[in-house]
């Protein structure tokens, strides 16, 4: 065996013998120099990256910042006045068309030595064409009436008093004041019910038994009206509901305000098997 040189490097050794012209002898002996290349292009390529900002910044022109204050105009002074300028001509008075008026005051308590002249009052045919006033003038008799009245006789403010509105007659009312009721109570209802109720027979036959609720409008005379099943039970049930609904006697009317108005009625109806 050869001896090696005391300066072969690991290559060398790793090498020795063999074909160095293979890739891999090539590629370890480039390697530092290759690495050294790339670590310093990334280091560069880095730092540009970092510092690019800052460079971007420094080339950029600075701009000049906007500011904006608060005016309050209240606040401006006045404009200047020029003292030789003359202040501008006041309007013009909007005179009123005059109507004929006739005098007329009105009473006042004087002492004896403050009373003027007694003057008459004025004729009824005079203030057909003319308007009671505190003297009198001769005006356009087209114009309008547009003297007010002297305070000491202006007339009392009229006080309005709210008036609940009456219902209308034919307005049908859920709920009232006071409600309608059958005559002589709801005992006398329900002896008028069992004395006039007639279970159907076919309801008996087919045991049906239970509750028929109507609805019918109680007029202001207590008339009963517009008879409805709202839910029944069928087998004749419903119809004799509504024919004892029909015959049954006036009532006495709901009232609202006082007032006898159309009241809008339910009424359950019991079918029981004995």
């Amino acid at each position: 065996m050869a001896e090696l040189d005391s300066n072969a490097t690991l290559d060398d050794i790793v090498f020795a013998h063999r074909n160095q012209a293979y890739g891999a002898y090539d590629l370890r002996k480039t390697y530092p120099r290759t690495a050294t290349r790339a670590l310093l292009i990334g280091g560069i390529i880095f730092t540009l990256a970092v510092l690019t900002p800052s460079i971007i910044t420094a080339l950029t022109p600075e701009e000049k910042e906007v500011s904006m204050t608060e005016v309050d105009l209240m606040k401006l002074p006045p404009p200047p006045i020029d003292p030789n300028e003359p202040p501008p001509p006041p309007p013009p008075p909007v005179e009123l068309p005059k109507v004929n008026t006739v005098k007329f005051l009105p009473p006042e308590v004087k002492p004896d030595e403050e009373v003027p002249e007694e003057t008459p009052p004025p004729a009824v045919e005079e203030l057909k064409e003319a308007v009671a006033a505190e003297k009198t003038q001769e005006g356009d008799p087209n114009a309008e009436n547009i003297i007010a009245a002297p305070e000491a006789s202006a007339a009392p403010t009229k006080v309005e008093v709210a008036v609940e509105a009456a219902p209308k007659d034919d307005e049908i009312f859920t709920v009232v004041e006071q409600q309608p009721e059958f005559s002589g109570g709801m005992a006398a209802l329900g002896q008028y019910l069992s004395k006039n109720l007639r279970y159907p027979a076919a309801a008996q036959r087919a045991n049906v038994s239970g509750r028929v609720f109507v609805s019918f409008v109680v007029n202001t005379d207590g008339s009963i009206q517009d008879v409805q099943v709202l839910k029944g039970l069928g087998f004749g049930t419903d119809e004799e509901a509504q024919r004892v609904v029909k015959g049954m006697p006036k009532w006495r009317p709901g009232k609202q305000s006082g007032r006898p108005v159309r009241v809008k009625y339910n009424l359950p109806i019991n079918f029981t098997l004995e």
